[in-house]
């Protein structure tokens, strides 16, 4: 199995790097995909949005058919949007893969891709309704959602969330369980200064006692 994580210009590290954690860990313990794969438009160093670089490791001209594949967000998505190689690749590969996944805005591009017409997603809580007026898309204030094949989080740290659902979609509550304890994530049930009470908050975290 070859799993593809999208990387782009100015995308959000953490929607990147959480998820490549836990699904290298599934790889690494658990027979996991054989092959995790960052992948860009051009060889370059990809420079993301608060300054990581990350190698790609293979481009869209040369990179295997994916079984899965993640899309992050961040302001990158903003251009991603109306780049035709980007979508052409993602449409593409995800024609025959078994689950296309996307953290925050990542979204978007999913929905240029064509992948989000008349299905039920989510996205970042400050792009929920830029997601409604797209007009064709469900909008689930949760931190995951899923339809069909396709899944989408919630901003940025919901892509662990997001990753360990799959891992346990994928094979049993116990190896999500054993990833989960590798990776150490416990999040806290704290809410610094009660900020999931503000009006733009989505309806999953308000209803956080």
């Amino acid at each position: 199995m070859n799993f593809g994580f999208l990387i782009f210009p100015d995308l959000e590290e953490l929607d990147l790097v959480g998820p490549w954690e836990i699904i290298s860990l599934w790889s690494k313990f658990a027979q996991g995909p054989e092959k995790c794969l960052m992948v860009a438009e051009n060889p370059a160093p990809v420079i993301c949005s608060k300054g990581m670089y990350v190698n790609p490791h293979v481009t869209f001209a040369d990179c295997p058919p994916l079984d899965f594949l993640l899309v992050p967000g961040g302001e990158g998505t903003q251009r991603e949007i109306d780049n035709p190689s980007l979508i052409e690749f993602v449409a593409g590969q995800a024609d025959n893969c078994k689950s296309v996944m996307s953290v925050c805005t990542g979204t978007f591009i999913l929905h240029r891709a064509g992948l989000l017409s008349n299905k039920r997603a989510t996205t970042h809580w400050a792009s929920l309704q830029k997601l409604r007026e797209l007009g064709d898309v469900e909008v689930i204030e949760e931190r995951i959602v899923r339809d069909g094949k396709v899944w989408t989080s919630a901003g940025i740290s919901a892509g662990i969330d997001l990753a360990l659902a799959f891992v346990e979609y994928m094979t049993d509550e116990k190896t999500a369980g054993k990833i989960q304890l590798g990776a150490e994530y416990y999040p806290s049930d704290r809410s610094y200064g009660m900020m999931h009470k503000i009006p733009q908050a989505p309806e999953y975290l308000k209803k956080r006692d």
